[in-house]
């Protein structure tokens, strides 16, 4: 098979286009033909070393959409030629943890394409807990595009207990799990505004059900309390730095401001004074657990929550321009590879 695997941990330059031989799944794993892949801002990081993948050459990707062409031994309810997603959030299923319910506390969680070969090749070998049946409604595009950003949208707006008629802010909208953001709080009845570089990206957003949209690079804070006539009851912020001050200033009394990514850098600063005397939370928010998947999957194929649109669809052959729109940040949604 054709696999795009990454050969140094210098930058996406270090990804080529290999023949490799095909996996073949082992224990309680199956073998997904893909049809579709896309690409996650992980998918950089990973290639600079942050984190690093586990050995190299390695493939990159976590999320896809294919059909099952092999199966391993001890696997049931799934036979070959199924159509199924890709869940891309891996946990032992077995430990303690894990029997909670909250996998992604579990000492082996990982996410594919970084702890594990992922997407970015004609086929990928995963768990088969990890392939879900792909709803017959759902196009293969937006099958293959929606789990890892969404999903973590999901379980970031959970966590931030976000209530129908709150005000949210989502900060930098326009890539995955921004505009899966705007989408899901917009579908659960919040009063929705947006920060963007890009005024289309912000007018996307209005188009979308958001009520307004400030310059990310501006006072938005102040801009926030004037539109929405008073400041957020919940933040998503995975931009870092140079977003985080305004960010907290968003906030309103006893505000939630709910973190999942560091874009712009790995250090911000903090007032502890306002933090306390606010009353405000800082959460911390990483993938999603399997019955928060099944739950926004349910609400996806229902037609009850929209995943972010898909922004294109390149050939499988393109990942480096593929993946120089998504670096210069030119999206809007996800960007997609048609691997067939």
């Amino acid at each position: 098979m054709r696999a795009w695997r990454l050969h140094e941990l210098t930058g996406p330059g270090a990804i080529s286009l290999d023949e490799v031989g095909d996996p073949e799944p082992g224990e309680g794993q199956v073998r997904v033909g893909l049809r579709i892949s896309a690409l996650n801002h992980l998918d950089v990081w990973v290639t600079r070393g942050l984190p690093a993948p586990p050995g190299l050459p390695h493939i990159l990707g976590g999320d896809g959409a294919g059909v099952v062409d092999a199966i391993g031994p001890g696997v049931t309810g799934l036979t070959v030629g199924d159509e199924v997603i890709v869940n891309p959030s891996l946990s032992c299923g077995a430990c303690p943890v894990c029997a909670t319910g909250e996998t992604v506390y579990c000492p082996t969680f990982g996410v594919l394409g970084e702890h594990r070969h992922g997407t970015l090749a004609e086929k990928v070998v995963i768990p088969a807990a990890n392939a879900w049946p792909k709803p017959p409604a759902l196009s293969w595009e937006t099958a293959g595009s929606f789990s890892l950003a969404t999903g973590t949208a999901f379980r970031m707006l959970r966590r931030a207990r976000l209530a129908e008629g709150e005000t949210l802010l989502v900060v930098g909208v326009g890539g995955g799990v921004s505009s899966a953001a705007a989408l899901l709080g917009v579908s659960l009845g919040a009063r929705v505004f947006v920060t963007s570089r890009g005024p289309e990206k912000i007018a996307w957003a209005i188009e979308n059900g958001a009520e307004g949209g400030f310059d990310s690079t501006g006072q938005f804070s102040k801009e926030l309390r004037a539109a929405a006539g008073g400041l957020a009851h919940t933040v998503v912020e995975n931009v870092g730095p140079a977003t985080w001050g305004q960010s907290l200033r968003s906030l309103g009394l006893g505000g939630r401001m709910v973190v999942c990514g560091a874009t712009s850098g790995a250090k911000a600063e903090i007032g502890i004074p306002a933090l306390f005397f606010r009353q405000l939370e800082i959460i911390g928010s990483t993938m999603y657990t399997p019955a928060e998947y099944r739950d926004l999957l349910d609400l996806i194929a229902s037609g009850r929550a929209t995943p972010p649109p898909v922004d294109r669809v390149f050939p499988f052959e393109e990942l480096p321009a593929a993946m120089a729109r998504m670096e210069a940040g030119r999206q809007l949604g996800k960007i997609a590879l048609s691997v067939d």
